[in-house]
């Protein structure tokens, strides 16, 4: 039966699979590389820490017979400065990182940060359900609003934020990219 649950440090390799598919080219900028095995050591050991920006602490997974396909990443927009910086101080530490991301998210809102359904499970409604599961688990922790942002490269994704009920904000800025920052209020 599939079933959605909050990740665990068991799910590190998923998670990190699942950050790579949805970031693709931005996850290669944080390591300077266009390696896509460097871009998983660093997000794999991140999602099996406590404390931060890709924690599993902010993950749920879809799974079925303890087999993950699925992810959404999320965590208190307010946060986002604290949760970041261990991932930056390492990335600038291990990779000569540089830059500094814009804030891609405000006070108030669960910041849905990444979604990804493995390619061998798409097209059956995975990504839906975990979006569902994030907003009812934001609900029962007292937030207002859940916030992501979209490429602007990318009209159907935006689409189907917009059926689920989501909201354009306004535009935001990310490490060079373009972005409808959207909003889902509870």
């Amino acid at each position: 039966m599939i079933q959605t649950r909050i990740g665990q440090p068991k799910d590190a390799k998923a998670i990190s699979r699942a950050i790579i598919l949805a970031m693709d080219e931005l996850a290669l900028k944080f390591t300077n590389s266009d390696n896509y095995d460097r871009a998983n050591e660093v997000f794999e050991f991140f999602a099996s820490q406590k404390n931060n920006q890709y924690s599993f602490e902010n993950t749920i997974v879809c799974e079925e017979n303890e087999e993950v396909f699925g992810v959404i990443l999320a965590y208190d927009g307010g946060k986002l400065a604290e949760l970041r910086q261990p991932f930056l101080d390492y990335i600038r530490m291990n990779y000569d990182f540089e830059g500094m991301p814009e804030d891609e998210t405000e006070a108030g809102e669960i910041y849905l940060d990444t979604v990804s359904v493995f390619p061998e499970h798409q097209g059956k409604g995975i990504g839906q359900k975990l979006i569902q599961a994030l907003i009812e688990q934001s609900r029962e922790r007292g937030f207002s609003k859940v916030g992501l942002l979209v490429d602007a490269n990318n009209p159907s994704a935006k689409r189907l934020y917009e059926r689920i009920g989501f909201q354009v904000a306004g535009p935001k800025s990310l490490l060079g990219g373009t972005y409808a920052h959207m909003v889902y209020n509870l």
